[in-house]
């Protein structure tokens, strides 16, 4: 099931190396700011009810904008448009900073900039996928790296937006969290990449047909996003909310925070084996380490002593983290390069939308069953989603495509050089399942 590695290209170089760094920062932020917004609106005297229009106006704005995103990233390029989003981001929480900093600014100011700043992250976030190929030739390997940089930055990024706030004041975390987009945005800003197929011949409708046909036409990839409406509806949107009540109901206040920098630390480990570990059937292989999931809401839901359950937390990352990989490196290699943006788009916008649904369920769901019976279903649940991506056959039998290799000889634009475009259709995903 797993192919040797054999001799690969090296991974950091000076394009990697900048990206990486520009990915670490914008995750830190990505994670530091729900942590700051909470606390500091609680600090200065809002409600839970406001901190929840806050952090719904980021999420519905990314949800609804995203697809647009992909398509921008299409048309240019999105090295360009990821470096607008860092900028604005910037603004944005820099403006909150200040503001926070020389008094008590008015809600609608707050779910403004939320608001923005979530659909800055929906230009933002189709390019991310759209990168990696062109900055590493071992997309697998530049995949599992990211995956590691992700699991500190969960455990690292809260940490330090709370750490803020306590020692300091709510501003500060502000500030340090709009320092994470500057320098995402400066290393983004400093990679120099080959040309790039940016097609504008037709309209942003037309584009945006052109990435939900690629979307649909391949099984393996709506099949992923139906079962992820089912893990985001059933599994995901409660378990924050839940996981926490219970877990803080049985160990105090600090444990869910412990769990969570556990789950994060798994998520590091489980991109470290995914740099050795190479499934000739990615999403099989991601699939198996799925079944490892099911232990979060499992040892929320039982609470045992604090060491399982951060055992159980950081297991779960194991492998939520090895299938995040197998998952990423699939859509990268199999989609056509030209139109891997608007397909990315597609995907995080349909794994995304249902997750505000199970958190709005979530609490009237756990005054009629209980919190920990919902847990215990959630685990089902997860470990049901796990087998049906086994069971489904389009998704068991892909098999691994090469990374896509950075030409050698290609010359580097320099920044402000017209992007030359490449034909169109040439990604390895023509070759595909499709229905």
């Amino acid at each position: 099931m797993i192919d040797s590695v054999g001799a690969q290209p090296p991974l950091w170089t000076r394009n990697f190396t900048l990206y990486f760094t520009a990915r670490i920062a914008s995750m830190l932020g990505d994670a530091m700011l729900p942590v700051a917004l909470s606390v500091a609106m609680l600090t200065l005297g809002y409600g839970v009810s406001a901190v929840g229009f806050a952090l719904g106006a980021w999420m519905a704005a990314f949800a609804v904008f995203v697809v647009f995103g992909g398509v921008l990233a299409d048309r240019f390029h999105p090295r360009p448009v990821m470096i607008a989003a860092d900028a604005v981001r910037f603004l944005l929480i820099a403006s909150l900073a200040w503001y926070v900093a020389v008094g008590l600014p008015p809600l609608w100011f707050i779910v403004t900039a939320t608001a923005l700043g979530g659909l800055a992250t929906a230009m933002f976030q189709p390019g991310v996928n759209g990168m990696v190929p062109q900055v590493t030739a071992d997309a697998q390997k530049a995949n599992a790296v990211l995956r590691v940089g992700q699991g500190i930055s969960t455990m690292a990024g809260p940490a330090g937006a709370g750490l803020l706030v306590a020692a300091a004041a709510p501003a500060w975390a502000f500030a340090a969290t709009a320092a994470t987009f500057a320098a995402s945005g400066l290393s983004l800003l400093a990679l120099r990449l080959p040309p790039f197929a940016a097609d504008r011949t037709t309209s942003t409708w037309e584009n945006l047909r052109t990435g939900w046909h690629e979307f649909r036409s391949r099984s393996w990839l709506w099949a992923v996003i139906l079962i992820w409406w089912v893990l985001g509806v059933f599994v995901w949107g409660p378990l924050t909310p839940l996981g926490a009540a219970s877990v803080t109901g049985a160990h105090g206040t600090a444990a869910f925070g412990y769990a969570e920098a556990a789950f994060g630390a798994g998520c590091a480990v489980g991109g470290l084996l995914a740099i050795r570990i190479r499934p000739a059937r990615p999403l099989l292989g991601g699939a198996v380490a799925m079944f490892l999931f099911p232990l979060m809401p499992l040892t929320a839901a039982l609470v045992p002593a604090l060491p399982l359950l951060l055992l159980g937390y950081a297991v779960s990352g194991i492998g939520w983290a090895f299938w995040g990989v197998q998952w990423a490196t699939t859509v990268q290699t199999q989609i056509p390069e030209d139109r891997l943006n608007r397909v990315s788009a597609y995907e995080i916008a349909g794994s995304i939308l249902a997750v505000p649904l199970g958190q709005m369920i979530a609490g009237p769901a756990s005054s009629l069953v209980g919190v920990h019976e919902l847990l215990l279903a959630a685990a089902v649940i997860s470990a049901g989603c796990a087998a049906a991506l086994i069971a489904v056959t389009p998704i068991r039998r892909l098999r691994r495509a090469p990374s896509r290799r950075l030409a050698a000889t290609a010359p580097v634009p320099e920044p402000g050089m017209a992007l030359r475009p490449a034909a169109p259709g040439t990604g390895h995903g023509d070759t595909h399942d499709r229905t």
